[in-house]
């Protein structure tokens, strides 16, 4: 099952630990940003947007370990600067 959610890397080090903690996750991972659709685990990609507003992240595969890995990075539903 697909899980769609918003993410935050304001910094290159945000998006470097990101990348780290994606990579060996089983499953697809796309990064939406206006009409742009990236792979999650593309560094140089994720370096091409836009990081002052959140990402949306779907995530084609979704297991506890997967969320796990993304929840530090999960801007919370709440935020209303995301819509």
């Amino acid at each position: 099952m697909m899980r769609v959610v918003y993410i935050s890397l304001p910094t290159v080090q945000a998006v470097q630990k990101f990348v780290e903690q994606i990579s060996p996750m089983e499953g697809d991972m796309d990064l939406l940003s206006g009409g742009y659709v990236l792979d999650a685990r593309s560094l140089m990609g994720i370096l091409s947007l836009d990081l002052s507003k959140p990402l949306k992240l779907a995530v084609h595969k979704e297991t506890a370990e997967t969320m796990k890995a993304i929840e530090p990075f999960i801007v919370p539903a709440t935020n209303k600067n995301i819509l």
